[in-house]
């Protein structure tokens, strides 16, 4: 499942590398925190791995 922006991209390269104990859990915020919860190791690595061109900052909540 490829990241829908780049912001959910980056949120889930900090959680994969809390993860992996490159980073320290109790540093998490926000969708960081909830994506390190709630997602596996490789759902976090297939967000963490889409490239980020032609991706918008922030994905828009417009319908």
């Amino acid at each position: 499942m490829p990241a829908k922006s780049k912001s959910q991209q980056q949120a889930a390269g900090i959680a994969l590398a809390a993860k992996e104990g490159d980073k320290k859990v109790s540093e998490l915020k926000g969708p960081a925190k909830s994506m390190y919860e709630s997602m596996s190791k490789k759902e976090l690595h297939d967000l963490a791995a889409t490239k980020t061109r032609n991706k918008p900052d922030h994905k828009s909540d417009k319908k």
